[in-house]
């Protein structure tokens, strides 16, 4: 859901409308999980990278779970739910939530939490562009900050209004009954509003930098390398896998680094290995065409971002590129 300014000459007649209008899909791979009880709080804390104890209600914020030796196991954005009584929704890929329930369930022992699924029957609505804020207006749904939940009433019925990380193009999901969800994409797409395709979709999420679990992040990847600083709080306490990560900071680097590229040659199998001066060097992990360029994601050896040694796969050239992003890349000191 992340969307980015996008300078490429050859988006104008293909993406770049999107980013200047609305785009809308509707999406069914996200899953829910809510965390409640009277330990949620300092438990889930305990769990994840990023601070649960400092989420004020309708506020949220990006997250990994890792495991003891420090290394990915899934991703996430959790919410704080409206209410006196603090509960959580998590978020995050259909192929993830059963794995995602067993580590945290494994975690529960003497603790009182409870871990239940959401919004299971209901779908998506994905809106996103610079136009995205009026649209939800004409939708009859109030324009949000970013990373906020809230729960809004409209006259075709109730949803679940979820804002995404902070970007230069708004991006936001509306979770509903698969009738509304119809309903509004129908209203939308008559106001103006390109219906995205999942190619579309695919394409604006490696144009602006955004990893897909299980695909640009594996369980064997540490948080550091994967460039997500946002997902990371350096003052919250103790968590799952926490002694790594602060290891891997008080050294200040590590050895590769997720990266964006512009490809020149053929659009390559994935994975797809790259080389510096005939030595691995990384890999690519996604890769889309858009016009006459193609756009991709991996991990490149920090000596050879470093050195700008010429990264090569197997059907041409790798060229590291630069996404503006002024809020996007944030570590939490405090």
């Amino acid at each position: 859901m992340i969307i980015e300014r996008l300078p490429y000459s050859t988006m104008q007649d293909d993406l770049q409308p999107i980013l200047k209008g609305t785009g809308v899909a509707v999406i069914r791979d996200h899953a829910f999980l809510r965390i409640s009880g009277s330990d949620a709080t300092r438990w889930l804390n305990g769990m994840v990278t990023n601070s649960i104890q400092s989420l004020e209600p309708g506020q949220g914020n990006y997250n990994f779970l890792l495991n003891a030796q420090g290394r990915i196991q899934g991703e996430c954005t959790i919410y704080r739910e409206p209410g006196k009584n603090p509960t959580f929704l998590l978020e995050t890929s259909g192929n993830q939530i059963d794995t995602i329930q067993q580590l945290l369930d494994k975690f529960i022992i003497m603790d009182d939490v409870a871990l239940t699924r959401a919004y299971e029957q209901e779908e998506s609505l994905l809106v996103l562009g610079a136009d995205a804020p009026a649209l939800l207006q004409q939708l009859g749904l109030p324009d949000v900050d970013p990373l906020r939940l809230v729960l809004a009433s409209i006259p075709d019925g109730d949803v679940l209004l979820l804002s995404a990380f902070p970007a230069n193009a708004p991006a936001y999901e509306i979770r509903a009954a698969s009738a509304l969800i119809s309903s509004l994409l129908q209203k939308a797409v008559v106001r103006g509003a390109k219906n995205l395709s999942a190619d579309d979709v695919e394409a604006l999420r490696i144009l602006s930098g955004t990893p897909r679990f299980s695909v640009d992040i594996r369980d064997r990847d540490l948080p550091q390398e994967t460039n997500q600083a946002h997902a990371l709080h350096f003052a919250k306490g103790c968590y799952l896998g926490q002694e790594i990560v602060e290891r891997i900071r008080s050294r200040g680097q590590v050895h590769r680094l997720l990266t964006p590229f512009l490809l020149e040659g053929t659009l390559p199998d994935l994975p797809a290995p790259l080389e510096a001066n005939g030595k691995p060097a990384g890999e690519i992990t996604s890769a889309t065409r858009v016009g006459n360029e193609i756009f991709a994601l991996g991990y490149a050896r920090r000596e050879a971002l470093e050195s700008k040694a010429p990264l090569t796969y197997a059907g041409g050239t790798a060229k590291p590129r630069t996404i503006p992003t002024p809020q996007r890349i944030q570590q939490h000191e405090t």
